[in-house]
C-alpha cells in the first residue's frame, strides 16, 4: 500500500515522501526484503532503521549487504558503533552504524564522519531517529514493529517512508512483490 506522507526536517518544514507498509513473516523474509531494497539503493543514500530490540534491523541490513555485494559478514555494530563493508564489485560500500549507545544528536554522530562517507556510500543507521536526519534532506526511514513480550511471533510490520526528492519517485511499492 503506497500513500503520500509528510515528514519533517530539523526546521519542521514538510518534505514530500512516499510510505509503503509491508508484512514480513520470518527472519528469512526480512533478509530477502533487505536484498530487494539493495536494488533501489545507490551511493549517497541514508537508511534509518527504527524498531524494538530483536525487531530485525540487523537481519535486514545483512540482506542489504548481500544485495549490495559487500565484503564481510554484516553483524550488529553495537559495540564498535560503525562498520564499513567495502564493495566486492563496482557498487557503493555499506556503512552500518548502531547509534543505540549514542545519546547525543548529530554532534555526537559527527565523530563518525558520516557526512564525509555519505556521498560515496550507502549508510544504514540503526536507532538513528532524532540523531542523523540533519545529514541529508533525502533519506529512507524503516520502522519495524514486532509483538513484544513473551511471544514466538516472527511477524514484523515494516513501514518504509521515503523522505525528500530522492524518494519521491522511487518505486518502493516494488518491494512488496
Amino acid at each position: 500500500m503506497e500513500t503520500p506522507a509528510a515528514a519533517h526536517t530539523s526546521a519542521e518544514v514538510p518534505v514530500p515522501g512516499v510510505t509503503v507498509e509491508l508484512t514480513v513473516d520470518s527472519p528469512d523474509e526480512m533478509r530477502e526484503l533487505g536484498r530487494r531494497l539493495a536494488g533501489l539503493l545507490r551511493a549517497g543514500d541514508l537508511v534509518m532503521l527504527t524498531g524494538e530490540l530483536g525487531a530485525g534491523k540487523t537481519t535486514l541490513t545483512r540482506g542489504l549487504g548481500e544485495g549490495l555485494g559487500v565484503r564481510g559478514a554484516v553483524t550488529s555494530p553495537t559495540f564498535v558503533i560503525a562498520r564499513v563493508h567495502p564493495s566486492l564489485g563496482d557498487g557503493p560500500p555499506l556503512v552500518h552504524v548502531d547509534a543505540y549507545r549514542l545519546g547525543g544528536g548529530l554532534d555526537e554522530m559527527e565523530d563518525l564522519d558520516l557526512d564525509v562517507s555519505l556521498a560515496d556510500s550507502v549508510i544504514v543507521v540503526e536507532w538513528g531517529e532524532g540523531k542523523v536526519e540533519e545529514l541529508t534532506e533525502d533519506r529512507l526511514h524503516l520502522l519495524i514493529h514486532r509483538a513484544v513480550g513473551d511471544t514466538a511471533d516472527e511477524v514484523r510490520h515494516v513501514t518504509l517512508t521515503g523522505v525528500g526528492d530522492r524518494w519521491a519517485t522511487a518505486d518502493l511499492g516494488a518491494l512488496s512483490a
